[in-house]
């Protein structure tokens, strides 16, 4: 018989052929799917030390920026609370005419509006919902406040049944042509087609979103136009409008738990948004714009923000922006701070009752090179500068990436059981927003006690 051949050094010179393949993949260049590099192979990382991962140079950012400015109320913070620094001084600018509103409550009572602008971070009212809700339990009001007449994410939102048809919708965010100057303070408009209707129903999930007193539609009339209103399933008013060719607002009042608005005739009239609300307590709209920066809002005419000053005020305005404008290394937002200032002015001039709040960017972690999960250092560079924001216009500041933890505390939330934060180590789960939600109103209402105590001393 023919002798078998000892196959022993074939797996030994593969084994050889595949430890030599691998020592060379180690010196591939990086390989990049999106901005995401993949992992380089290095079969000997036990063995060598891991060079230092680099951080921008702390002296090149304090260069471009001061130590951190000294707040114009000073208050003693108490443990665990991330205090709202307030540099509204003299002008008022900052928290005071919020928490002015909320004291002034019992004594007269009245509607005490919140408009929360954001990104993605807030979309599907994630986190505004318990802020809402928290607000609403403490002071009153019911009502989910001022829904667009249709959305592209309305099955994702759960604090209202949302329904519409027969709409031509346009937002800042289409690939197509978009006319600004139609727009109102949600970036979006839109036309009505025959027999279009927008429905809104109340939801037993959170509490004092079931019913509301009151639903409003807002719209421009640029022509004769008939709406319809029905609450409950029942109709409550019919209204015929002749052209008046500013923003207006038609509101049916009850106990609605469900309100449907018909649109008879509209002959090129522009639509808004549909509101449930009380005629009290704390009413808080949700204005989120997917990959927004902010600087959309400086696009909103100035006509239409002042005449929203006039029907629906705000006695608070917060400003939620920065996971779309954070970069990895990112050490100067000069360029972008200095269109940030324009919004806030643009804001302050629109509605000149109004406090602003400048909410620092969240923690947003990446995965290195390494394989570790870490705070992308232009994060922590970019709270800087929205700091620094807050105090060159004289507004108050709120440092969210503080409050939640600092360094990689997106990544504690993300490995939370149950998890808090989705595996993009960038945004929030509905869990985590009510989180987040609560360390605000926390930082808030710890805010207006110190309000409280200064206006009384300084009366005594």
């Amino acid at each position: 018989m023919e002798r078998e051949k000892n196959k022993l050094n074939n797996v030994g010179w593969l084994m050889l052929l595949i430890l030599a393949a691998l020592l060379l993949l180690h010196f591939l260049p990086k390989i990049y799917i999106g901005e995401r590099a993949l992992r380089q192979v290095d079969i000997l990382s036990d063995v060598f030390p891991k060079p230092a991962i680099e951080e921008p140079d702390s002296l090149a950012l304090d260069s471009l920026l001061p130590p951190p400015p000294k707040p114009a109320f000073v208050d003693t913070c108490k443990t665990g609370v991330t205090c709202i620094e307030d540099y509204g001084d003299s002008t008022l600018r900052g928290m005071v005419p919020f928490y002015k509103a909320l004291a002034e409550m019992k004594e007269q009572p009245r509607p005490v509006r919140i408009a929360y602008f954001g990104d993605s971070f807030i979309e599907g009212d994630i986190m505004t919902v318990d802020l809402r809700q928290m607000f609403q339990e403490a002071y009153g009001g019911h009502g989910v406040g001022y829904v667009s007449i249709s959305s592209a994410i309305s099955g994702y939102r759960n604090s209202v049944r949302h329904r519409a048809s027969g709409w031509s919708s346009h937002a800042l965010t289409d690939s197509v042509y978009f006319n600004r100057r139609f727009q109102d303070i949600s970036n979006h408009y839109f036309f009505a087609r025959e027999g279009a209707q927008v429905e809104l129903t109340g939801v037993k999930q959170y509490a004092r979103l079931d019913t509301c007193q009151q639903s409003t539609i807002f719209f421009l009339s640029k022509d004769s136009m008939q709406v319809s209103a029905y609450v409950n399933g029942g109709k409550v008013k019919s209204q015929a409008l002749d052209s008046i060719g500013r923003l207006s607002a038609l509101t049916v009042e009850g106990k609605i738990g469900r309100v449907r608005w018909n649109v008879e005739q509209a002959d090129s009239s522009l639509f808004y948004g549909v509101t449930m609300d009380d005629t009290i307590g704390v009413a808080l709209d949700n204005f989120s714009l997917r990959g927004s920066s902010g600087l959309n809002i400086r696009s909103v005419p100035m006509s239409i923000l002042r005449q929203y000053a006039q029907i629906r005020p705000y006695d608070l305005i917060v400003l939620q922006y920065g996971v779309n404008v954070a970069t990895k290394r990112g050490t100067d937002y000069s360029a972008y701070i200095d269109g940030m200032k324009t919004v806030v002015q643009h804001l302050k001039e629109a509605f000149p009752e109004a406090g602003i709040l400048i909410i620092g960017v969240a923690d947003r972690d990446y995965v290195t090179d390494e394989g570790e999960i870490l705070t992308m250092p232009g994060i922590r560079n970019l709270v800087r500068f929205q700091h620094q924001l807050a105090a060159d216009e004289g507004v108050a500041f709120w440092n969210m990436f503080e409050a939640m933890g600092g360094n990689e505390s997106m990544k504690a939330l993300v490995e939370q059981h149950p998890s808090l934060a989705a595996l993009d180590y960038t945004h929030l789960n509905f869990r985590g927003g009510k989180y987040l939600a609560s360390l605000l109103f926390e930082a808030i209402q710890y805010g207006k006690e110190r309000y409280e105590r200064r206006v009384a001393y300084e009366a005594e």
